[in-house]
């Protein structure tokens, strides 16, 4: 079969990702590290699998960061952008003014002239969108304070893009044109000329996208074909790809700007919906093609130099971000997550380094060197958010942590509340809108601080500590609720509590099934799953709306509900055996069904969903509690 088909490449691609993509994430390495090998392995450097001279691989290259710039694009709401106004303009341009000015500083230093100096310097001001968000949301962080100034910074650089391509051709020396093989309307103007090209193709973009997208989505919606929403965002992203490329821009950039104008779209959600599947192939395929497009014939023949000018631009970078995320307060453990993931350059630079040997701003040899320092840059990046996961972040966490001694605590209240977190808060403000004085603790010294500023008496500490607890009134308090963040906080909060206040009442938050086996197992009676209302609420929602009286959708979850904490009761015995227990589930799962069927013959039953006395004033609703309940009355 023919190795350079188009089938074989697709073939090889899909086989070495499906390999090394588990492998990594097997290893903890993460899918982005997995991608980026995988190009490695296949790439004309390794095994040869695309091509002695890469070209297939650069065409993949192409496609998946002309398709990712497009989802980023239509990624930005205005409202996100508005929210993030200050981090976005004062991190993210502090970030690229300082990073430029530094790198091309050493540049000229280092004998380049100052067009060449100053075009690396924005070069390598950039970091990388793709591998940092997907970084990011693998491992679950990107809401945090290091995520939210992460992707400030990546969005302003994404924007200044265009400005940087509108300065380099003034950079160019005098009578070089760019040298693309195709004909566009600016290769054989001069600077300034080429520079108001580019200001009004953009113009244009941004003018057509105002006033003609709209009504062209507003036609293919009258249709009622769904496929003609991706076709037509298609047809958009080649659109604007093919006017930039005409004025000599980059199709990724035009991707990036035709993401932006359907952002504006009251479509843009059914157009992100129908795209979205394609999102994760094609940002592998972009990796993929960064691993292969590292040079290790050149990087072997001066490894030291190349390495090391990797290393200290990483260095360098991360120097600056971290003291970008001081000026912005970001804590010690933010900020090191914050410098660590974006220390490396960025998938733009690419484009950039191509644009700028096109133009002659920068050599042969140079752009060489520079390339295979950013695609190392890159494939580095996943190890180092694994360095610094493991090694980095509980040695900082914990040195925050201990210079921040436990709240002293003077009042006591009824009920103590341990965690204001998800569930936590709106337990919490629950409580205190009713009027019920609650202490509440919590480890988070940035969400006790927010607290205070909301006029919310909060103290910081570990609900763990038997000290602590005794001081915020353990002995005379009436309950607690234990609403810590993960099963280990909560079972040590569990311990505590059984070992030194027997007496009061623990309410208990749990979010999986095993998590209320082992409470069960602690002895903890009310056991709280996280998701079991909100979803027995929706249930009872869909039933409605699909025409079953409201009362009768009511009874039907509270139903399931009695049945399905008693029948975990009786599973959480076998847990351990597993034929046993699937045989059991089975069994509940058909009796559950059989009960909601035959209580629908029931007359109503005001005391069993809890409109009297005595039902209020139980503590449970198994079966044997109601019965008593019936006979008494």
């Amino acid at each position: 079969m023919d190795q350079h088909s188009f089938f074989f490449n697709a073939l090889i691609y899909l086989s070495a990702a499906v390999v090394f993509v588990p492998l990594a994430k097997k290893l903890g390495l993460g899918s982005v590290l997995g991608y980026l090998l995988a190009g490695i392995f296949i790439g004309p450097n390794v095994m040869a699998f695309t091509g002695s001279q890469g070209q297939d691989i650069l065409h993949f290259a192409e496609f998946g960061v002309v398709m990712m710039l497009f989802l980023i694009g239509i990624e930005l709401e205005p409202e996100l952008l508005w929210k993030l106004r200050a981090s976005i303009v004062g991190m993210g341009g502090i970030q690229v003014v300082a990073t430029t000015a530094l790198v091309a500083g050493l540049a000229f230093l280092m004998g380049l002239p100052w067009q060449s100096a100053l075009a690396i310097g924005m070069i390598l001001s950039l970091s990388s969108t793709a591998i940092v968000l997907q970084s990011l949301e693998e491992k679950g962080i990107m809401s945090s304070a290091a995520g939210q100034s992460a992707f400030s910074v990546l969005l302003f650089q994404d924007i200044a893009v265009i400005p940087m391509l509108a300065i380099f051709p003034l950079l160019a020396p005098a009578g070089a044109a760019p040298h693309t093989g195709e004909h566009t309307f600016r290769e054989n103007l001069p600077g300034w000329e080429q520079t108001l090209v580019v200001i009004g193709a953009v113009s244009i973009i941004i003018l057509a996208g105002r006033y003609l997208v709209r009504p062209l989505l507003r036609v293919v919606a009258g249709t009622r074909i769904r496929e003609l929403f991706t076709t037509c965002a298609l047809l958009l992203v080649v659109a604007v790809t093919v006017l930039m490329t005409m004025v000599g821009l980059s199709p990724a950039l035009g991707a990036f700007l035709g993401g932006v104008v359907l952002a504006n779209s009251e479509y843009r959600a059914e157009l992100e919906s129908d795209i979205a599947p394609f999102k994760g192939l094609l940002l592998g395929l972009f990796f993929m093609a960064v691993g292969a497009s590292i040079d290790f014939r050149l990087v072997l023949s001066t490894p030291l130099q190349i390495l090391g000018f990797v290393l200290a631009l990483m260095l360098l970078k991360g120097l600056l971000l971290f003291g970008l995320g001081k000026i912005f307060r970001l804590s010690r453990d933010q900020n090191m997550l914050f410098a660590v993931s974006l220390s490396q350059v960025g998938e733009f630079a690419f484009v950039l380094l191509s644009f700028s040997r096109q133009t002659g701003i920068l050599s042969l040899q140079t752009t060489s060197v520079v390339t295979a320092a950013v695609a190392l840059s890159m494939a580095f990046t996943p190890l180092m958010m694994m360095l610094y996961e493991k090694l980095l972040q509980p040695r900082f966490t914990a040195t925050e942590d201990a210079t921040r001694e436990a709240d002293a605590i003077n009042v006591k209240n009824p009920v103590i509340l341990a965690g204001f977190g998800k569930s936590g808060n709106i337990i919490g403000r629950f409580l205190l809108a009713n009027g019920v004085p609650t202490t509440i603790l919590d480890l988070d010294s940035d969400r006790i601080d927010l607290l205070h500023n909301l006029g919310i008496r909060a103290y910081y500490g570990d609900a763990s500590r038997y000290d602590l607890l005794k001081a915020a009134g353990a002995e005379e308090a009436k309950l607690i609720i234990i609403a810590t963040g993960s099963i280990d906080q909560t079972t040590d909060v569990v311990k505590v509590v059984r070992k030194h206040f027997p007496d009061l009442q623990m309410l208990v938050k749990a979010e999986t099934i095993t998590d209320v086996f082992d409470l069960m197992e602690l002895g903890v009676l009310n056991i709280y799953r996280e998701p079991l209302d909100t979803s027995l609420r929706m249930g009872a929602d869909a039933l409605r709306i699909l025409g079953h009286r409201a009362y009768n959708a009511r009874r039907a979850a509270a139903t399931f509900r009695r049945h399905d904490e008693k029948a975990l009761k009786e599973l959480s015995a076998l847990r351990n055996d597993r034929k046993s227990y699937l045989s059991m589930f089975k069994e509940r799962i058909e009796e559950i069904s059989i009960l909601i069927n035959k209580d629908k013959t029931q007359p109503w039953n005001n005391e069993a969903e809890g409109w009297n006395e005595r039902s209020l004033l139980a503590t449970s609703g198994d079966e044997e509690d109601t019965a008593s309940a019936e006979q008494g009355t």
